[in-house]
């Protein structure tokens, strides 16, 4: 599903080269629950953002589902971003202004699917994810797990093969961490690929497979011989 090969990503701060990923060559199939850990300036969250096409890397062959995706142009990337992967963030991400209805139907609207459409896939995920009741309601009026809530629920409107996570439970109280990993880990059961960026090695440690970052390049990867 994912290939990556030979990435590099380098970025010019002042009159110097930061090298954030090197020579980074990686496989992902199809519904794999993969944790991506290291200190910080790793390049944990450099590697997110090329595989969620946030980001372009200098050197190096991105491919997703056999198509060449390092290739595309911005227009095309954002297209193969919204219809194939979906994100949740620490920080949560959502529209201020708009209601977590409204946050999970973004993604539909900006992909053009009429309303009639849109309305019951909202009304469903919004229930599955236990929203119902606070659908209404925008983020500010929201605890930190239901927004976290809504943001995955925003992931999966588009019915993406992969869920990137980055820091997902950085911003949450332990006991609504714990809820928030393991209604991201149900995804994962339905045969959704979750990669999961963290530093905190007990929840990496629940992962199928897991990768350590060091300087840019991976040190470690417990997948390697499937690749």
């Amino acid at each position: 599903m994912i290939r990556l090969t030979s990435i590099d990503r380098t970025f010019t701060v002042g009159d110097e080269q930061v090298h954030a990923l090197r020579d980074v060559s990686l496989a992902i199939e199809h519904g794999e629950y993969l944790s991506v850990m290291g200190p910080s300036g790793s390049g944990k969250s450099t590697l997110l953002n090329i595989i969620g096409l946030l980001d372009r890397p200098s050197a190096g062959l991105y491919e997703l589902d056999g198509e060449n995706v390092t290739a595309l142009d911005d227009r095309q990337q954002s297209a193969v971003r919204r219809n194939k992967i979906g994100f949740v963030f620490q920080f949560f991400h959502l529209v201020p202004r708009l209601t977590a209805a409204e946050n999970v139907e973004l993604p539909l609207v900006l992909a053009g699917v009429p309303p009639s459409e849109r309305s019951p896939l909202v009304q469903r995920l919004v229930g599955e994810f236990g929203l119902t009741r606070r659908a209404r309601h925008r983020p500010d009026q929201l605890s930190g797990g239901e927004r976290q809530r809504v943001a995955i629920a925003r992931a999966m409107v588009m019915q993406p093969a992969a869920i990137l996570a980055d820091e997902p439970t950085g911003n949450l109280d332990q006991t609504t961490g714990k809820e928030v990993l393991h209604l991201l880990e149900e995804l994962n059961g339905r045969g959704v690929a979750l990669i999961l960026v963290t530093h905190d090695a007990a929840l990496g440690g629940r992962a199928r497979r897991q990768i350590r970052m060091v300087d840019g390049s991976i040190q470690l990867d417990s997948g390697a011989t499937r690749a």
